[in-house]
């Protein structure tokens, strides 16, 4: 397995896809990326010579924000936010979506299973219309 910005990449898959087994390297970045360091991107990982290995590890460890470093920044980010007291690091708090979904019907996931409360429902004595 090669070893790239501290991640195991699978050795069995091709390097367009192994590469985004990093955090912060998505499709078009890994395209990027292996253009940029000369490499085919359909060769298995396993069959890339070690020079090839080195070029892509060089190039992301200058060039990228990935990993570590990208979680840290996510993460004060949102403290940031949350700081400052804005709507969007209200939601943060509140593990509530951010981006302006709705959450009177969806959203299960944010807000945790459903709780039954009181008074819901049919009432006793109405009758259907």
């Amino acid at each position: 397995m090669a070893r790239i910005a501290g991640v195991d990449i699978p050795k069995n898959k091709q390097v367009l896809f192994s590469l985004q087994y990093i955090y912060g390297i998505g499709s078009s970045l890994s395209h990027k990326i292996l253009a940029q360091a000369k490499v085919d991107p359909y060769t298995k990982v396993s069959d890339l010579a070690e020079e090839e290995v080195n070029r892509l590890r060089e190039i992301i460890d200058k060039e990228h924000n990935v990993e570590g470093e990208l979680r840290k920044e996510v993460d004060l980010n949102i403290k940031r936010l949350i700081e400052i007291g804005s709507y969007r690091g209200a939601r943060h708090r509140h593990g509530l979506p951010v981006r302006g979904q709705r959450t009177r019907t969806n959203a299960r996931a944010k807000r945790g299973s459903r709780k039954t409360v009181a008074g819901r429902g049919q009432h006793r004595g109405m009758t259907k219309k």
